[in-house]
């Protein structure tokens, strides 16, 4: 297992105190729904719900950018967004000792995530090592970088490349004439 980028690291752990705060602010909402002081019960369980509902995912998501898996990366950055918003609210709010904690944390989400080796970390598939014939290696020539024919299934011939339609270019449609009456032409077939 190649070694982590500690920016990586920095993401993991802002992405964990998320979780952490995310799993306080339900259980109060748990509290507060139990000790009857939700506008209405059935909202508060619902809210309830979904507030540990959401703990999970945001975990997972921790979990997923300390291993370095690339499914994570964007979840991360939409969390990293919803809670600079947060934080952009709380200090709307006049909260400043929140809202500066939770942009501090979204910031170093962010930051975490957007550093060049993270996103390189992210970006590369951990079970297929980059050789010749991965396009992004150093190493490969371009003429490696082409695609190959693709392979037939069992008892069929290959189609060889030559057999595959070429890629057309993009020329775009020839123009219309305009029609002598100067009306446009009307959408219905007749």
């Amino acid at each position: 297992m190649r070694p982590r980028p500690s920016a990586l690291l920095l993401a993991a752990a802002a992405q964990g105190i998320e979780a952490a705060t995310l799993l306080v602010a339900a259980v109060l909402t748990a509290a507060d729904t139990a000790a009857g002081r939700s506008y209405q019960r059935s909202s508060g369980i619902a809210l309830t719900i979904i507030a540990f509902g959401a703990v999970i995912v945001v975990a997972l998501i921790a979990v997923g950018i300390y291993r370095a898996r690339r499914w994570s990366r964007t979840p991360a950055l939409l969390t990293q967004l919803f809670v600079g918003t947060t934080g952009v609210y709380l200090l709307d709010g006049h909260r400043l000792d929140l809202g500066l904690l939770t942009l501090l944390v979204a910031l170093a989400g962010f930051a975490g995530l957007l550093v060049p080796p993270s996103w390189r970390a992210l970006a590369i598939d951990p079970a297929r090592p980059p050789g010749p014939a991965d396009p992004s290696s150093p190493g490969a020539s371009p003429s490696s970088a082409a695609p190959s024919a693709p392979e037939a299934p069992a008892g069929r011939p290959a189609r060889s490349a030559a057999i595959m339609r070429p890629a057309t270019p993009a020329v775009p449609p020839p123009a219309r004439a305009a029609r002598p009456s100067g009306k446009k032409a009307s959408s219905r077939r007749r």
